[in-house]
């Protein structure tokens, strides 16, 4: 397989060669909670209520923020350390650069068929100009949860030795051409064809992998047959425009290994209705857009997806959050935003069953109910944080991961925007957390 780090222990350097370029960290959205049933969007009717589906813990497992690796020996001297372009987040006495690759930032989870999981880590620090020394990596695991602990079993650095990238990567020159949060951002992941395929958020681009990591082809985004890009596209706008950060956030695939579904973050920029998330088709074998999509929509006006997951061949299980970070009994007093306090607490951090199926093709998915990640119950006192109110909260402000276990249990984890998102804790540095659910209930809803 492909080239391993070796994990170290964290060691902070001195900011010398920080610069303070690029866009640090996404926009936080400011919402109104409102139940289901109430919201309505002033151009269209408002949508029905769905149940709420209940989520029990069955185990949780917490990796440090600061989990560093070592880059591989045939890497550039400039990724031995990262961080060095990015600036440093006003609170929690953090220093940049770090003296080798972190695991933070995990946006997508696959469990593998021996229960091993994959974890893709994102672009690095949240933009192409502050991440060219951030490594883009998978890793393997071996997750205990009734330990609480990861076991790091195989580390792929991704590189682009075969010059499939259609542009100048930051490492062109070298032998591996390891790619780097300063030429894509990983988003999404899937297993498919005996390849790996990621969906990326800078064109947007659908990337394919071979097992051992190097890059096979960057394929563009076409929606409804047009061209369709993002404002970090290095060929500039196409017809169809995604609004920046709102690339492929989100992919399943079919059962039988034919298809892949990569879904949008949030609507293209002039969608006739501002709800809409699109959820598009290519084939595997083919290698090309099938043309065809679905309709996700939003329950509130600036949510987001998070993941996807197929259940089967016909439904599925999104992730739909929204912008705030935080609980509220630590939220700030109304118009008093401190360091010490959540200004904009959580209030919407749902997991959606959905039907697609060929009857809904053009059309919108069904939402068939829901589980509130705010409100995971605890009876065996599994959780390896502290409870609010009597029950787990999930309160991060991006939760990225998604997966289905069995016909009981999903997967689900945060993308800690390493060392930017602070949910758990006023001031403190999120860590990558993964939770193991029993959803019975909402897997069996029809």
């Amino acid at each position: 397989m492909g080239k391993s780090g070796t994990m170290v222990a964290v060691t902070r350097l001195p900011l010398a060669l920080a610069a303070a370029v690029g866009v640090v960290l996404a926009a936080v959205w400011t919402v109104t909670a409102v139940a289901t049933a109430d919201r309505a969007h002033p151009a269209y009717p408002a949508y029905p209520a769905h149940p709420a589906y209940p989520a029990e813990l069955a185990g949780q497992v917490v990796l440090p923020a600061l989990t560093l690796l070592v880059a591989p020996p045939d890497a550039p001297a400039e990724l031995r350390t990262s961080g060095k372009y990015a600036e440093p987040p006003a609170t929690g006495g953090f220093t940049w650069p770090f003296a080798g690759q972190p695991v933070q930032g995990h946006s997508a989870i696959r469990r593998a068929d021996d229960g091993t999981f994959w974890l893709l880590t994102d672009n690095g620090a949240g933009g192409k100009s502050n991440s060219p020394d951030f490594m883009l990596q998978l890793n393997r695991y071996r997750v205990d949860f009734d330990s609480g602990g990861f076991t790091r079993l195989q580390t792929l650095f991704l590189r682009d030795p075969l010059k499939k990238a259609p542009f100048p990567i930051v490492t062109d020159g070298t032998a591996e051409r390891y790619l780097t949060g300063g030429d894509f951002d990983p988003e999404s992941l899937h297993f498919a064809g005996g390849q790996m395929w990621i969906g990326e958020e800078f064109g947007p681009y659908l990337l394919q992998f071979d097992p051992d990591g190097r890059l096979l082809a960057v394929i563009d985004t076409l929606i409804d047959g047009r061209a369709a890009h993002s404002p970090d596209h290095p060929g500039g706008l196409g017809s169809i425009g995604v609004a920046r950060s709102k690339g492929f956030e989100a992919m399943a695939g079919s059962p039988d290994g034919r298809l892949l579904y990569p879904m949008l973050e949030g609507p293209l920029t002039g969608e006739p209705d501002p709800r809409v998330v699109r959820i598009l088709e290519f084939d595997v074998s083919a290698e090309r857009w099938t043309g065809r999509h679905w309709n996700y929509l939003l329950e509130q006006d600036y949510n987001a997806i998070g993941d996807f997951a197929m259940i089967d061949a016909t439904t599925a299980l999104v992730i739909e959050r929204d912008g705030g970070y935080g609980t509220a009994d630590k939220a700030c007093p109304p118009g008093e935003p401190r360091d010490d306090c959540f200004t904009e607490p959580a209030r919407f951090k749902r997991i959606y069953k959905i039907e697609m199926g060929e009857e809904r093709v053009g059309g919108p998915v069904r939402k068939v109910g829901f589980t509130d990640l705010m409100s995971i119950t605890d009876p065996r006192g599994l959780a390896r944080v502290p409870l609010t109110d009597g029950v787990l909260t999930f309160p991060f402000e991006t939760i990225e991961s998604l997966d289905v276990v069995d016909g009981r249990h999903i997967v689900v984890g945060n993308d800690n925007n390493l060392p930017y998102s602070r949910s758990r804790e006023p001031g403190r540095i999120d860590d990558n957390e993964l939770v193991l659910l029993d959803v019975s209930a909402l897997l069996g809803a029809a």
